[in-house]
């Protein structure tokens, strides 16, 4: 019974996570056990292989369902250690996975044996699936290997390892502790084939002494037909070196597992050459040493070859950056994909690169007034949307078939004013009666303007759409970089425009339910409409101001802040007198006019001590007299061009040091966002430390700045590339859009342990 209920959950599994796939029949579904044949054996009293024998069409998994346990009492396990497998990605999870296909053999120390036992029993939980068909739930196996006797092993060897019957000393008397041991003797190296396709080596470390986990190499120099597939490096433990700060090192001994490619054959003996480094505590580094040890590898009934080398595997092996995986997922599963972009687009409808279009959108609708109804307001709503993804859609394509971002032109400060004076003028047209009155012919011409712009002209409303999506929301993000990838890459223009529409689209639903909202619940007339055409007019003008942002001074911005507060606090009665028994309506608002004359006053006090952001305004009252946000920005170095680029990476290459290069630009939010909020945080500064930092500033978008973003396939910030110790780029680490500081931290962490 129960082996049925698991058979049935299989193929529910399947069905859930693999809706495209033929479906297999009940019938066919083969036991876990004989698919995933397992079996184990000791190599000694400190190590026991534990392997599976696997199906053809069947794979395994490494993730949180592959675990050990003794059952036996008196044992306990070492950290096991589990090769590299194939990084693709899965359609039954919809996720990038590591699988195992045919074979997989697990190195698991025995930390602790007991001298009385003879056998062990293993508790083994792994997870496996048919390819493309289903997935079987967690199972669990056990399994009983038999020990050698205790004195197997001699009690004058170490007995750490495999390694441990070679007849080398682990360690050696240091006869003088003021003198630097010779290299072959501060760092012993070792090596044991323990399968027909892999082998163990050693280094041990004397005391005082490390090696640094990034500097190993090997290479088979003898041995026929022998091809090194993979290095698997235990994690190491980071320690402030004087020579390259903090970096990850191993101190006494590391086994390092290797596995090979290689022909069917007797056992014979192989050739392998490592190069490495190491350092004496605190004075003495050793440069570069290349070793070579002759060990014999097992007989192999047939020859094993796998598709991915050693330094294709450490590739894949690397993570995959957000866009790359959208842009894989595009191009392999389409309709999927056009999906999760439309998802994509709806979150980043509420960021502040898109956010803003809501209160354009509602001034076009509230302005409408007495003619205002529900449907009006659905297809407004409607040809704005659509007139914005088109046009994101074309700007997409454009830039990704000739590499130039049509919205980044569009941040020229005279265009950006003329899209603040529509705002302006939008604003006035729906003050009416409002106190602070223009001249009455003034007046009339600019309310005529923009009732041309927003009276009833579905045309007038597309044009608003167009000049949103190229002016408001330049920033990229690893959606449209995506996009971008599979235009840029294939030639698709077809493929990447509808993943951009749909992205657009997405962006824009929010947009059409908040205008059919607005439509439903606004007055159609009285006092009431005329106190929501006010407000919307002031959110127009602090529109405005947030686009001034982009070309303005922040002290400046921030003494616009404070007159558009001080005004509204004023109008809403801050400074008029309370009659006796007046509503409490009435206090209310005098009470929020009040609230606003304050921070009004403070914002324009804040710009007159040297602040330069309205959200710090008293920042510039602190002690010295640079601002706070000058001294954020100042560990950055400024480049400008490639040759610039290309001096400082030298530089970092001299001081064996990665580097970090944030495309920065004035009209990017996302970028000042991560300047404000991302880069000051302790834990990514205390990270900062250990890069240098460069910024490409790419404002202007001239020819210099375009030349430097199409080196690197950039389409406009924000973008952060990372550079290792030599210089190059590690792509698989690059980062576009906007990250808060946790996720930041911990994304440089993993580009300092992979350099």
């Amino acid at each position: 019974m129960k082996q049925k209920i698991v058979i049935g959950l299989s193929v529910i599994l399947g069905l859930v996570f693999a809706p495209l796939a033929d479906a297999i029949e009940f019938d066919e579904v083969r036991n876990f056990e004989d698919v995933f044949v397992i079996s184990g054996e000791a190599s000694g009293r400190d190590r026991l292989l534990v392997s599976w024998d696997i199906a053809d069409d069947y794979y395994l998994y490494n993730n949180k369902f592959l675990r050990f346990a003794a059952a036996t009492e008196g044992v306990v396990l070492g950290e096991p250690v589990i090769p590299r497998g194939e990084i693709k990605f899965d359609d039954l999870l919809g996720e990038e996975v590591e699988k195992y296909h045919a074979e997989l053999t697990v190195v698991l120390p025995l930390d602790s044996v007991s001298p009385d036992l003879d056998s062990i029993d293993l508790k083994v939980r792994s997870q496996g699936c048919l390819e493309n068909e289903l997935c079987y739930p967690p199972t669990q196996q056990l399994l009983t290997i038999k020990l050698p006797a205790a004195e197997a092993v001699p009690q004058s060897e170490p007995a750490g390892g495999l390694l441990s019957g070679l007849g080398k000393a682990a360690e050696l008397p240091l006869q003088d502790p003021q003198a630097a041991l010779q290299p072959e003797q501060a760092f012993i190296y070792e090596s044991i084939g323990f399968s027909a396709d892999a082998a163990l080596v050693r280094f041990t470390a004397q005391p005082g002494y490390y090696l640094y986990t990034d500097k190993f190499e090997f290479k088979v120099t003898g041995g026929d037909g022998f091809e090194l597939q993979s290095v698997e490096r235990p994690a190491g433990v980071t320690k402030d070196d004087p020579e390259f700060g903090p970096v990850p090192v191993y101190y006494g001994q590391v086994e390092i597992p290797l596995r090979f490619n290689r022909p069917a054959g007797e056992a014979q003996d192989i050739t392998l050459e490592a190069r490495f480094q190491g350092c004496r505590d605190g004075d003495i580094c050793y440069p570069p040493m290349k070793r070579s040890v002759t060990f014999q590898m097992p007989a192999a009934e047939q020859a094993i070859e796998r598709t991915v080398t050693a330094k294709s595997r450490a590739k894949e092996a690397a993570p995959i950056s957000e866009q790359d995986k959208l842009a894989t997922l595009l191009t392999s599963h389409p309709a999927r994909a056009i999906a999760a972009f439309f998802v994509a687009g709806l979150l980043l409808a509420f960021t502040p690169c898109v956010f803003p279009m809501v209160p354009i959108l509602s001034g076009i609708i509230v302005g409408q007034g007495d003619r205002l109804t529900t449907l009006r307001a659905f297809w407004l709503s409607l040809v704005y949307v659509l007139a914005m993804a088109v046009t994101y859609t074309v700007a997409g394509v454009l830039a990704g078939l000739f590499g130039q971002n049509l919205q980044a032109v569009f941040q020229n400060p005279w265009i950006i004013s003329g899209f603040v004076a529509v705002f302006v003028v939008l604003a006035f047209s729906m003050f009416g009666f409002f106190e602070l009155q223009l001249p009455g012919r003034l007046q009339t011409r600019l309310a005529e303007a923009s009732n041309q712009q927003q009276g009833g002209q579905l045309w007038g409303v597309a044009v608003m759409g167009f000049l949103s999506a190229l002016i408001v929301g330049p920033c990229v993000a690893p959606p449209l970089m995506a996009a971008l990838i599979v235009i840029g890459s294939s030639g698709d223009a077809v493929l990447g425009g509808v993943a951009l529409f749909s992205l657009a689209m997405g962006m824009g639903l929010p947009l059409i339910i908040f205008g059919v909202s607005a439509g439903k619940l606004v007055p159609r007339a009285g006092a009431w409409m005329d106190a929501i055409k006010a407000v919307f007019g002031v959110g127009m003008l602090a529109l405005a101001i947030w686009m001034l942002e982009r070309i303005l001074p922040g002290g400046l911005i921030m003494l616009l802040w404070g007159v558009l507060a001080v005004s509204c606090g004023i109008y809403l009665g801050a400074m008029d007198r309370l009659e006796a028994g007046v509503s409490g309506w009435r206090r209310l608002w005098k009470s929020l006019g009040i609230v606003l004359l304050v921070l009004g006053i403070t914002e324009i006090v804040g710009a007159a001590a040297g602040g330069d952001y309205w959200l710090r305004p008293l920042s510039g009252l602190k002690t010295g007299s640079v601002s706070e946000a000058a001294q954020e920005h100042s560990e950055f170095a400024r480049i400008k061009s490639l040759d610039d680029l290309e001096s400082a990476l030298a530089g970092s290459r001299a001081k064996q040091r990665p580097a970090m290069l944030d495309f920065y630009a004035d009209w990017c939010v996302e970028c000042k966002r991560m300047e404000r909020n991302t880069f000051p945080e302790p834990r990514v500064r205390a990270e900062f430390e250990r890069f240098d930092l460069l910024q490409a500033d790419v404002t202007a978008n001239d020819d210099v700045d375009q030349a430097l973003m199409q080196q690197f396939g950039i389409i406009g910030p924000p973008a952060i590339l990372f550079f290792d110790s030599r210089g190059e780029e590690m792509k698989a680490y690059r980062l576009v859009g906007y990250f808060e500081a946790d996720e930041f931290a911990a994304h440089l962490q993993k580009v300092l342990s992979a350099r």
